[in-house]
């Protein structure tokens, strides 16, 4: 066995801050237990790395769920209490040996007595104690009993036992450990978003990863109930309701980081679809510098930022980090000598200096009436997390008329849409020249994995098939695709980056809008001005090996098209 503490190898591998180790040896003084279980319980490190670093240095094998059989044997002679107790799982029974997953295989005392208990060569290997614990309600249950259907769920709802019941469920060890799991599994992916879709049979998860979806190992279908539940009671939502759709959040401290999680639930036919959107407050960059601008647009961008009063929007579809340059703009701001205020449903992150404002439309504080209130505040800078009403968009206009300058986001598909998109809000065009200065639109490509990208030449085919691609590279010269490697999960990607076009106001566009032109009309006419596309943009940072072609198509190309 190798001899260094489980603590140092932890630290080693990344897994463990050196910060984090000195609280948890602390604790572990304080309460006892082995420091694995101490640091799984203070959420400080993911059960799985815990397990694998644990057998490689026990020099034991490491079996999870997926490895597990069908069925589980009995193991003659020893009680199922016992093995409930030290947290042992028989695998496979044979007339002399018995291969057993233990959470604590290194537990001499154990490996004793199930081997005088059960008269058979014992064989651990190390085993997930939510994973063994799993297994051993399978074997107590047996295989003439069946986990509850959704529609059994459905069935009970009036049923207040159940319902105390399934929230006993929620606080038991082995539902705990599988919901932090998830969170920290989504925490080393760099996941956005955590999916919980019950299907028949089947819990299906996936995590959101650098805004592709990727399937991992199920839970276990017998706790999809109490692993919802568990969510639910952290969101601080109704268990009891699984009609109906709820939202929540969640803040939770996770292997060293402060986490916020945004959750969301809806009713399917198979029981409760569940998504939780991971906000890193670690993790998050709050600088336009790193957000991809290239240098001419973001000068643009930040004399923008500079005016007195006007409005300024950022457009994209949801999950294309919209919120995240709304916060970097406001980081860029003198809060220190402007008085800002946000309103925002929710507030992701909180920002020094700024007043931020929680919208609750249960109690009746909607963004309109916020916004009403906080013109009296006496602000200098306004900043609405999203366009949803007219109502809203007419009192975004008057503060931008009054000496206001209004940061806000809508979701259209390009820059110039949003002016469409007001004036479908009930804004007069003579309004929308006179109070919006700028549109961003913005785009998340994945960025190419820097360790196994391959080159490729630029042909007159390709330059022929892409035209705009002759903009920034020509024939013979390099560019990047995806390959895809170990570092990368073998997507090819790592990381994602911005592309952006920016739609600043000139006299020929305020001209068009109020002739009444239309979309089309109106990105004609900025490209005319030198608006460089989202298309084209994304194409700029392939000439640079930044990203690759079929992923700016993939996430450009049909937008831009016309």
């Amino acid at each position: 066995m190798n001899r260094t503490p489980l603590g140092e190898r932890l630290v080693a591998a990344g897994h463990l801050s050196s910060r984090d180790l000195e609280k948890a040896l602390f604790a572990q003084g304080e309460m006892g237990g082995l420091l694995g279980q101490v640091l799984i319980r203070l959420g400080l490190c993911a059960e799985l790395d815990v397990a694998r670093v644990l057998a490689a240095q026990l020099e034991v094998p490491l079996v999870t769920a997926a490895d597990y059989p069908e069925a589980f044997p009995a193991l003659e002679g020893v009680a199922l209490d016992f093995l409930q107790s030290h947290r042992v799982l028989p695998l496979t029974v044979t007339d002399h040996t018995a291969r057993c997953a233990l959470a604590v295989p290194q537990d001499a005392y154990v490996l004793k007595a199930l081997a005088l208990a059960s008269r058979k060569t014992i064989q651990p290997v190390l085993g997930l104690e939510s994973e063994i614990m799993t297994g051993l309600e399978r074997l107590q249950a047996g295989p003439e009993e069946d986990s509850l259907l959704p529609e059994d769920l459905a069935a009970a709802d009036a049923d207040s036992e159940f319902v105390e019941h399934l929230r006993d469920l929620a606080s038991e060890a082995p539902v705990i450990r599988i919901v932090n799991t998830l969170v920290a599994d989504a925490i080393d992916l760099n996941a956005s978003d955590v999916h919980l879709e019950p299907f028949e049979g089947v819990l299906h998860l996936r995590y959101r990863v650098d805004g592709v979806l990727q399937a991992a190992e199920s839970p276990p279908f017998g706790l999809s109930a109490a692993i919802t539940s568990r969510i639910k009671l952290l969101a601080r939502l109704n268990i009891a309701e699984r009609r109906l759709p709820q939202d929540g959040r969640i803040r939770m401290r996770l292997k060293g980081r402060d986490l916020d999680l945004r959750v969301s639930t809806v009713p399917t036919v198979h029981g409760e679809s569940v998504v939780m959107r991971v906000l890193d407050k670690g993790n998050v960059r709050l600088s336009l510098d790193t957000m991809g601008f290239d240098d001419d647009l973001l000068g643009q961008y930040a004399q923008l930022l500079d005016r007195p009063h006007g409005i300024l929007l950022v457009t994209g579809p949801t999950g294309s980090g919209k919120t995240t340059t709304q916060y970097a703009s406001l980081n860029r701001l003198d809060a220190d000598h402007r008085k800002i205020i946000t309103v925002e449903d929710p507030v992701e992150y909180q920002l020094p200096g700024i007043n931020q404002i929680q919208v609750k439309s249960q109690i009746g504080l909607t963004f309109a009436n916020a916004l009403r209130a906080i013109l009296r505040q006496d602000p200098d800078i306004i900043m609405i997390g999203e366009m949803r009403d007219t109502e809203t968009a007419q009192i975004a206009v008057q503060s931008a008329l009054t000496g206001h300058l209004v940061l806000s986001t809508l979701h259209t598909n390009t820059a110039t849409g949003a002016i469409i998109r007001l004036e479908d809000m009930g804004v007069e065009r003579y309004l929308i020249t006179s109070s919006v200065i700028g549109v961003l639109g913005q785009r998340l490509v994945r960025t190419l994995c820097a360790h196994c990208r391959q080159p490729a030449t630029v042909t007159a085919a390709l330059k022929q098939s892409t035209p705009a691609l002759g903009r920034f590279c020509r024939p013979g010269d390099t560019i990047y695709r995806a390959n895809g490697c170990d570092h990368c999960r073998h997507t090819g990607y790592s990381g994602r980056t911005a592309i952006h076009e920016l739609l600043v106001m000139t006299d020929p566009l305020h001209r068009a809008i109020l002739a009444g032109a239309d979309a089309t009309h109106l990105q004609q006419e900025a490209c005319a001005q030198g608006m460089t596309t989202l298309f084209e943009d994304g194409l700029r940072k392939v000439a640079q090996g930044i990203t690759s072609l079929d992923e700016v198509m993939r996430v450009a190309q049909e937008t831009d098209s016309a």
